[in-house]
């Protein structure tokens, strides 16, 4: 079994939208993602390196001539650590791919709500609920 644990202080998928909340969130988003891609990337590699394995294990067997079965088998192990392999690869594209959005769209909320948090932050004024100027 895997021995993968969620990122400590992940932000809540609930709660306030206000602007550093959702910075936030995006923050940990793109974090998560890095962290994922490095731990997919290692996963990665060791699949690689124990299809080789098995393959070159498949091969000495057949070199003792043991019987065909453990030859097939072992070759089997090889082809499906391969196969996997290709598939943690795209997750791992994935999660790269993810952790780039995250940070596109944590600059992208900044450019267009960062003045609006600074401007409402620093009046002592409360200000008034969407559609209050709207009646």
């Amino acid at each position: 079994m895997s021995d993968y644990r969620a990122p400590t202080g992940a932000a809540a998928t609930t709660g306030g939208n206000r602007y550093k909340t959702v910075q936030h969130k995006l923050k940990t988003l793109g974090a998560a993602m890095d962290l994922a891609a490095s731990e997919l990337e290692q996963l990665l590699r060791k699949m690689r390196m124990n299809a080789q394995r098995a393959e070159g294990l498949a091969v000495g067997i057949a070199n003792a001539e043991l019987d065909r079965k453990f030859i097939e088998m072992t070759n089997q192990v090889a082809i499906a650590l391969g196969g996997a392999a290709g598939e943690v690869q795209k997750l791992h594209e994935t999660a790269q791919e993810v952790s780039g959005l995250a940070t596109d769209a944590r600059r992208t909320h900044a450019r267009l709500y960062e003045g609006l948090d600074t401007i409402r932050s620093g009046r002592k004024e409360r200000t008034p609920k969407p559609g209050f100027f709207a009646r």
